[in-house]
């Protein structure tokens, strides 16, 4: 692959989730500041694995078989990011559904599309694809970082009346904004996200031209999906398909707590950090993902697929067991955050690795779609219209969350994945594609 072209797919993805963590980590204590309740929390918050679901059986399938892929990336990402910014002005709950609906109908499917994409310009996609990939975790840290001076409590600041650039840069980080005031101010997300969703449909028409492959010119069934689908009749693609859900509901639990456990204050069990430092603090796991991305080729040669995604699954384990027992050591909860690199690269970008190897080329894009429906659909499906019922009902005893109870549902089904995949999944030891019966 040229340089070039290298570093224009590492723009992709710095671009393409920048856009998504923008907004997804303070989403969580917005929804509710609406006034929303818990189920109507839970359908905004489902648009996006709605998406997913729909986008395997529909987007992907369109852009495998008839749309230049680049091009299908800068249609999304014009309406998609149009209705993103519209999010930020809207209060009422069935605009601000239908906006999000929209933006995800249009945005997951781009996570497939620029796999593919990227794919589809590797020779070497064990060796080349976690640096290409590594784009994407920069774009989420890049995300977070702006907002620890966007979401500061600017009367604080002028009142303290700092004199010289250190001490006022010294006020500023410190008065980031809390309780009602953060939750206002989460508007500033979704206007950043749509602003990158727009700078990523003008990027999108220099990206490499990869052109669609019709049925008809040998790629298989007409439908790309139905294609991938058949391969789920392989043992040890079928069994990695569930284990990617019970991965993906755990994952998406860290995503649905996280940002309310670090804000809450340390007498209600929280970790008590400010609000412009709740973003911040998370990407310091983006941060791990890109170091991790760097040696995932050398240790899936090592490891091997199996044993790499066990350590990936352990470490959500790990994570939340600290945060289960251990809240009371901010220094530890934020030192805990380098597990989410091995929590994705070794799993996540593992199982993206392991689907293009196996799968027919043909329908790359709904070969990935198949995993994005467990990994963003089902899963977070799953974690969202649950995750907001334990947190403000099962756990949350006058206006208190158990924070301690509440860790453990997903350290425990961390440990049921890992003892899954342990015992049943048993792929070939070389890499091959599988062909699906016709």
């Amino acid at each position: 692959m040229s340089n070039s072209h290298r570093f224009k797919l590492f723009v992709m993805m710095v671009l393409e989730f920048f856009i998504w963590g923008a907004w997804l980590p303070l989403i969580f204590g917005y929804l509710p500041s609406l006034g929303f309740t818990p189920g109507e929390q839970s359908l905004i918050l489902n648009a996006f694995p709605i998406a997913a679901i729909v986008g395997m059986f529909f987007s992907n399938q369109f852009c495998d078989r008839n749309f230049a892929a680049e091009k299908f990336l800068a249609f999304s990402h014009l309406i998609g990011g149009v209705a993103m910014l519209g999010l930020a002005f809207t209060k009422s709950f069935w605009p601000f559904f239908g906006l999000m609906l929209t933006h995800c109908l249009l945005y997951v499917p781009t996570i497939s599309i620029t796999n593919s994409i990227a794919f589809a310009n590797m020779k070497d996609p064990q060796k080349e694809f976690g640096l290409v990939r590594m784009g994407g975790t920069l774009g989420w840290i890049l995300a977070a970082w702006p907002f620890t001076f966007i979401l500061v409590d600017w009367n604080k600041v002028h009142d303290a009346n700092p004199h010289g650039l250190v001490n006022w840069l010294g006020t500023v980080l410190s008065s980031g904004l809390t309780g009602d005031a953060l939750k206002s101010a989460t508007v500033w997300t979704f206007i950043v996200a749509g602003v990158a969703s727009l700078l990523l449909a003008a990027f999108s028409f220099v990206l490499p031209h990869t052109p669609p492959r019709k049925a008809s010119e040998g790629a298989g069934e007409s439908l790309a999906w139905l294609e991938a689908l058949k391969l789920l009749k392989h043992p040890f693609v079928l069994v990695l398909w569930i284990v990617t859900l019970m991965d993906a509901f755990v994952h998406n639990c860290y995503f649905n707590w996280t940002g309310s456990f670090l804000g809450a204050a340390t007498t209600a069990g929280g970790v008590g950090i400010p609000g412009n430092w709740i973003m911040p603090v998370m990407s310091v796991g983006q941060v791990a993902e890109m170091l991790t991305m760097f040696i995932l080729g050398a240790t899936l040669k090592r490891l091997g697929w199996r044993a790499t995604m066990i350590v990936g699954i352990l470490g959500h384990a790990a994570r939340f067991a600290v945060y289960a027992y251990c809240p009371q050591y901010p220094w530890l909860i934020i030192a805990v955050q380098i597990l989410h690199g091995i929590c994705y690269a070794f799993f996540f970008a593992t199982v993206y690795i392991f689907v293009d190897a196996y799968f027919p080329k043909d329908a790359r894009a709904s070969a990935q779609g198949l995993f994005n429906v467990m990994i963003l659909g089902l899963g977070c499906l799953l974690a969202n219209s649950i995750c907001p019922y334990l947190g403000q009902k099962v756990f949350m005893h006058d206006g208190v969350t158990n924070f301690h109870g509440l860790f453990l549902v997903p350290m425990f089904c961390a440990i049921a994945a890992i003892i899954a995949l342990a015992l049943f999944f048993h792929p070939p030891k070389t890499a091959a594609i599988v062909e699906p019966s016709h």
